[in-house]
């Protein structure tokens, strides 16, 4: 074909013009139908992926022909059901809601109990309008697809995903240990030896991230959540980037823009920046605009950075749960970033909460320049675990062994290590909406392919207590 008989984007099969709306919706079919088609060969890969895995682990078990074919009639079974299970079209009327757990800018998260299995998880509730409003989608994204790649025992595990014409729903296990930031405001300080343990774990759940080529970019203690026994799980990946895209909120724009003139300077002693710290720390939490004291310099900058911004920030939470409040924190989110910005000079150790030199230097590794920074380089987490503040760290089995704090948890649904939310209601939005065929609606094929089924999901009915829960 000539170049000038090249018919161009807006042009319909006979070279006639197509309207803007016409071409819409022609591009809107082709993505369901490619979803459609891709969904199916999936399904047929995962499903073949996990007969080999069951055939693998019958030969290293050494079972008789008999025992196998047992174990394949009662996969047989279950992947009938999943089949099923994923026919099905689940909606939020399909659980009992039992409190709210959680609050932030975008939705809540709730305890529920699944009413066909009574099997209890918490229930993230993200408002589309919010999202498309603030430009979340790509975060949104992410957030679900990093939950569905990693299955993996650091990582808060995700069963469901679905949405109705007002909000999306991720339903991820419930981890009745409450989070860091909680365990933190119970205590002043923890001592080197707990440290030790919560920032090993963390590590390990940062290089977890890492190695699926994610970048966390929110590793702060209300994001390290603690199961049953007391081991820690990451969670909320709603900064979570892949590398090949970048963030831009409106606020990291405002506080780049800032200079430092506009802020002004207002030191205070480690016992008066401790008060201020834990008296301002619980609003932080659930406001829109949160905290940065955990947020590396460089993505500040915005000069460009690597998943060696994680380091950043667990440098800063082992700061505080050394000393009893992050390195930078100030009465303002203003005067923070100029604290964090000015590093070299800000952090600092307070004589009057002395610690080893080895925390000293493991901190001073995580916060410095981004080239340099221990774990950053070539993503080494060797170099991580061989530093002396973890000489003696089991790394291998650290998850099998006693957490440093024991969590007390005494049910399934057990929510005494979370706040109270007496205000918000209950009921769970939109739900008299949930099963109407959403993928139709003008505004949402944005949100294509979100719907997701674990097969490892499946459960039986169970209402035992706790010693199941701690179970990871």
């Amino acid at each position: 074909m000539a170049e000038d008989e090249v018919q161009q984007p807006d042009s319909g099969p006979l070279g006639m013009a197509m309207s803007g709306y016409t071409l819409d919706k022609a591009i809107k079919a082709r993505l369901y139908l490619e979803n459609y088609y891709c969904n199916l060969i999936n399904q047929h890969v995962e499903r073949r992926n996990r007969l080999e895995r069951l055939e693998e682990s019958m030969r290293e078990e050494g079972l008789t022909e008999e025992q196998k074919q047992d174990k394949r009639l009662q996969h047989a079974a279950k992947e009938t059901e999943f089949l099923r299970l994923k026919r099905s079209r689940l909606g939020v009327e399909d659980f009992e809601p039992l409190k709210v757990i959680g609050k932030g800018s975008f939705g809540e998260v709730r305890l529920v109990q699944k009413k066909d299995t009574g099997h209890v998880y918490a229930m993230k509730i993200l408002r589309k309008a919010d999202m498309l409003e603030k430009e979340q989608i790509a975060h949104v994204r992410a957030e679900r697809d990093i939950l569905v790649e990693a299955d993996h025992q650091w990582v808060v595990k995700m069963y469901y995903s679905f949405q109705d014409a007002v909000n999306l729903y991720l339903i991820m296990e419930f981890l009745p240990g409450g989070d860091m930031m909680t365990l933190l405001m119970k205590k002043d300080t923890l001592s080197e030896e707990c440290t030790q343990f919560y920032v090993a774990e963390t590590a390990l759940a940062i290089d977890c991230i890492h190695a699926l080529g994610y970048t966390h970019r929110d590793i702060k203690p209300d994001n390290l959540l603690l199961d049953a026994r007391g081991h820690i799980k990451l969670s909320d990946f709603g900064l979570c980037t892949g590398l090949k895209r970048s963030h831009r909120t409106e606020f990291y724009r405002d506080l780049s823009q800032a200079k430092p003139s506009d802020f002004a300077s207002n030191p205070m002693d480690s016992r008066r920046r401790a008060e201020s710290w834990k008296k301002n720390r619980r609003a932080l939490a659930y406001s829109t605009v949160g905290t940065p004291d955990y947020i590396a310099v460089e993505i500040f900058k915005q000069t460009g950075y690597t998943s060696a911004c994680d380091w950043w920030s667990l440098g800063v939470i082992m700061y505080e749960m050394l000393i009893g409040y992050p390195p930078f924190c100030s009465e303002t989110p203003q005067e923070t970033y100029r604290k964090v910005m000015n590093w070299r000079e800000t952090l600092v150790f307070p004589p009057e909460v002395p610690i080893s030199d080895e925390a000293r230097n493991l901190i001073q590794s995580f916060c410095c320049e981004m080239d340099r920074r221990i774990g950053g380089v070539n993503g080494d987490f060797e170099e991580v675990k061989k530093h002396p503040f973890f000489d003696g760290v089991d790394w291998e089995h650290i998850r099998e062994r006693p957490a440093a704090i024991q969590v007390q948890v005494k049910s399934i649904d057990d929510t005494s290590n979370f706040d109270d939310f007496p205000d918000v209601d209950l009921k769970i939005p939109a739900a008299q909406c949930s099963r109407e065929p959403i993928e139709t609606a003008n505004n949402d094929w944005v949100f294509i392919n979100y719907t997701f089924k674990r097969f490892e999901g499946l459960t039986q009915r169970d209402r035992s207590k706790c010693n199941s829960v701690g179970q990871s």
